[in-house]
């Protein structure tokens, strides 16, 4: 049997830093972007390894947690944590007795009810840092170009010096077939077989024993109403009312997709100077590959000429610059504009006191008119550093006074 091919990640420049500063680090994301896969790659030889998949450790760790770490020593990788909380309070214990660089590594799917503890009991002594899909740089063996984006001219030229080509074609390929490894791996992988088990497999393990969801099949049409609504704003009553749920439940049942790297929540940027702006997040899902499938397109064709492709693109380009950010541990100061006049402007990066704007649209002939609400950002009185619109052109162009058009390939 062929061995699996392994795909660089950017974490791993990352990873090093981290276990010089925390004695534990847990990797958190969606079912199988490869979190597992990674941390085995880093370990060395002496690092056990448990799964707690497996129904005997399971059963150790929840009902004699002080014996299952006399089992397995550290350094040691604990595979799918959630599953037995009760291990956290004796990590704490040991990461305060002996604070060894790197001696515990944990992976969780999720972080429902039962995770709320990592954050309180593991303060300061844990990394936690979340995992996606592979980036496009890391699909192109380019883990290291991977890095959080800022559209200032010299890093959109570095990055399309090494970018390559990305055709409309093959752009709404990968949207479509998603950024899971699996299918990155075997490219004759069944696109509809992985995403259907995949579907499977988080309602019954993470909503239905986790989430303690009992009826699955609404859950399933929720799932599906959000995934139809991705790159919108968020409306809880619609979606309820579309789900046949109560306004509670839909609630309750979004922040299971979030909880579970299912959905990503981006926040409208508000303060009490600009109060005339809307408060409402936006809705995008973090896989294009799952949101397709739970849509229905059945290709990448009919997906981009379809009702959705705009909303799509804008997805996958929102989701390649989270992987800049979280993939290098870095948290994503993401949000967007919206006020009452319907003027909205698709992303604000805000770093070091500065707004980056960024426009995403599906065009080849991008105009400077795609970028006129940016003019509305000087109300807010911060510095405003370069902008641009990303879209389908082949080349960068200046649009305005630091203002430029960003080729897809520079992602």
């Amino acid at each position: 049997m062929l061995k699996a091919k392994y795909f660089a990640r950017t974490l791993e420049v990352s990873l090093e830093k981290i276990g010089r500063h925390f004695p534990a680090l847990m990797i958190t994301g969606p079912r199988q972007v490869g979190k597992t896969t990674f941390l085995r790659h880093q370990s060395k030889a002496s690092r056990t390894y448990v799964t707690l998949d497996d129904p005997a450790s399971l059963a150790l760790a929840n009902e004699d947690p002080a014996l299952f770490f006399q089992t397995y020593r550290p350094p040691i990788l604990i595979d799918e944590i959630q599953y037995a909380p009760g291990l956290l309070p004796y990590i704490k214990m040991a990461v305060d007795e002996h604070r060894e660089e790197g001696a515990f590594w944990l992976t969780g799917s999720q972080q429902f009810h039962l995770m709320k503890g990592v954050p309180e009991s593991l303060a300061g002594r844990m990394a936690v840092v979340q995992l996606l899909g592979l980036s496009r740089r890391e699909l192109l063996g380019q883990p290291g170009e991977s890095r959080p984006f800022i559209p200032d001219s010299d890093t959109i030229a570095a990055r399309l010096r090494t970018g390559g080509s990305l055709p409309l074609r093959e752009l709404f390929q990968q949207i479509w077939r998603g950024s899971f490894p699996t299918l990155a791996v075997n490219p004759d992988a069944d696109w509809n077989l992985f995403y259907s088990s995949y579907v499977q497999t988080y309602l019954q393990r993470d909503v239905r024993d986790l989430a303690r969801v009992g009826d699955e099949v609404a859950f399933l049409r929720f799932m599906r109403a959000a995934a139809a609504r991705t790159g919108q704003l968020l409306n809880l009553a619609d979606l309820a009312k579309d789900t046949g749920i109560n306004p509670h439940s839909a609630k309750s049942w979004l922040s299971i997709l979030v909880a579970s790297g299912i959905v990503y929540l981006l926040e409208p940027w508000f303060n009490n100077v600009t109060k005339r702006m809307v408060k409402t997040p936006k809705l995008y899902f973090l896989d294009t590959g799952l949101c397709a499938y739970l849509t229905k397109w059945s290709d990448p064709g009919t997906l981009e000429s379809g009702a959705m492709s705009g909303a799509i693109l804008e997805t996958w380009i929102l989701a390649e610059l989270l992987k800049g950010y979280w993939h290098t541990g870095k948290s994503a100061p993401f949000y967007f504009y919206r006020d009452k006049d319907q003027k909205e402007i698709d992303l604000l990066i805000i770093q070091d006191g500065t707004v980056y704007p960024l426009e995403f649209k599906k065009t080849a002939s991008p105009r400077k008119d795609d970028t006129r609400h940016f003019q509305v950002l000087e109300k807010m009185g911060m510095p405003i550093g370069p902008g641009g619109l990303i879209c389908l052109a082949d080349r960068a162009l200046p649009l305005g006074p630091k203002i430029f058009s960003i080729p897809v390939a520079a992602l």
